[in-house]
């Protein structure tokens, strides 16, 4: 009698911490991260593209919260993939720019999960472990792949990726062929459905090769394009693509029954590209590579049945750096699974629609890429420019976002903005020590972090160059190798 009440005890208090028990892990949310690469903020119907289509995120927006003011950590693409991970501005991780390998010392959010319960699994593009180049599959003998930071499986490429792409199954070479985003969107369905079969909570991340250049649309995918140039027809025409692969993966998780309670995340990595047409930015200052709202501002959508009401719109401002805390409260994940200084805030109070209307967001979004600097704080956005000049020539700029979200008018006064410059230096002071190793147990950054270099320096890739070196994608990169 008594061990059965000890063990009735365990169980409900188990239960409680969400550690056992099926009805316990039957009750957290599946998780679904997915980032397009290069997708601008203007490129959705629902922003008003005036000649792309995009039905399923469309859907999904009128399904979920829609985020109107949505920020990539950086203008772009690994950094940002740094910061979706550990809650951080991109320097703050090593990550740099992009090709900068993250550092083993940063706590992840796959790896917080992972002791969660949660199954993990890694699908698509990486470009965390500093190689530059189109995508090649990752080596199993890479020590930054995508199972060195709590990803149980995966199915990567170093960088961006295209049709019929060469993907790594946990560093088995594997050909593919078809659009690249319905591949990894169909090979994320498998590892989801094989895992919820058995009861447990999945965190899977997709992130897309599209619709970063080369363009490679099929045929039917660019018929409405036809009077557009060839390379502005292959970039929408990718994008058919990858809506098609958002409404694949909504019906499956649909037909698995576990659609309502999974918190699906959709964002892309930065702002849009130039010399493509029509324009890709929806009327925002600046492209990919800019700290202006084009380079910045992305698509924004979370779609959760359960806890979303539908058709949902909001202009707080929030970015990637927010998932990890905002997955952290929701869990109640240990204080400890996140490293600090933490950039980003929980926006659970947003999800629940616990903020009253016209609520502004408290903490300021900060960004640091090219040796250039950016602060929002609520709707002023302060920028310091000047990327390889001096201290002397560095200059600042000011935009009042409510009022001129394309950023026409510097509003900039040194006496009317000090406080907004003595943030942005308390930032930049903070980041200077995080860069330095200081938020790490040791207080150092470890030797040994790889710098960033083409895959075609390191040696272990040099045994398949002939067998790659008529890929569309690797020709120009092998052509002298």
């Amino acid at each position: 009698m008594r061990s059965r009440i000890y063990r009735t005890c365990l169980t409900l208090m188990l239960g409680v911490l969400g550690l056992t028990t099926g009805a316990s892990a039957a009750e957290r949310p599946h998780i679904v991260l997915v980032m397009a690469d290069d997708q601008g903020w203007g490129e959705t119907s629902y922003n008003g593209h005036p000649i792309l289509k995009t039905p399923n995120l469309d859907a999904m927006a009128e399904s979920g919260l829609r985020f109107d003011r949505f920020y990539a950590s950086a203008p772009v693409c690994s950094p940002t993939r740094a910061s979706v991970l550990t809650g951080r501005t991109n320097n703050r991780t090593g990550v740099e720019s992009h090709g900068f390998a993250l550092r083993l010392q940063e706590k992840t959010l796959p790896q917080a999960l992972a002791k969660a319960g949660y199954r993990c699994g890694h699908f698509g593009k990486w470009h965390l472990n500093g190689l530059r180049g189109p995508g090649v599959p990752i080596l199993k003998s890479d020590d930054h792949n995508p199972g060195e930071f709590g990803f149980h499986e995966w199915l990567s490429v170093t960088n961006f990726f295209d049709r019929d792409p060469i993907l790594s199954r946990k560093g088995k070479f594997e050909e593919h062929k078809g659009d690249s985003s319905e591949i990894v969107v169909d090979e994320a369905l498998k590892f989801i459905e094989a895992e919820a079969k058995q009861g447990k909570p999945t965190f899977t991340v997709i992130w897309f090769g599209t619709p970063h250049s080369p363009f490679r649309a099929a045929e039917d995918d660019m018929n409405e394009f036809a009077e557009l140039d060839q390379q502005s027809k292959n970039h929408y025409g990718e994008l058919v693509a990858l809506d098609r692969s958002v409404g694949t993966l909504r019906a499956k998780l649909r037909e698995l029954e576990i659609a309502d309670n999974t918190l699906f995340w959709y964002c892309s990595d930065n702002g849009g590209l130039p010399k493509i047409t029509p324009e890709t930015v929806g009327g925002l200052r600046g492209f990919k590579g800019s700290l202006y709202e084009g380079g910045l501002r992305v698509p924004g959508i979370i779609e959760w049945p359960v806890q979303i009401k539908a058709g949902r719109t909001t202009d707080y401002s929030a970015g990637v750096v927010d998932i990890f805390p905002t997955i952290a409260e929701l869990l109640e994940l240990d204080e400890s699974s996140m490293l600090r200084p933490q950039d980003g805030l929980s926006l659970a109070p947003l999800i629940r629609n616990e903020l009253p209307e016209g609520t502004m967001r408290d903490k300021p979004l900060v960004f640091n890429c090219f040796g250039e600097s950016a602060i929002i704080s609520k709707n002023l956005k302060l920028l310091q420019l000047g990327r390889g000049k001096s201290a002397k020539k560095q200059r600042y700029e000011v935009y009042d976002l409510s009022t001129d979200g394309n950023e026409t008018k510097n509003i900039y006064s040194r006496n009317d903005n000090a406080a907004l410059r003595d943030m942005m230096l308390k930032f930049q002071k903070s980041l200077a020590q995080s860069i330095a190793g200081q938020d790490y147990p040791e207080s150092k950054v470890r030797e040994g972090e790889p710098e960033p270099r083409f895959w075609t320096d390191v040696e272990a890739y040099r045994v398949y160059f002939d067998d790659w070196r008529d890929r569309p994608e690797y020709a120009s990169r092998l052509k002298d190798k």
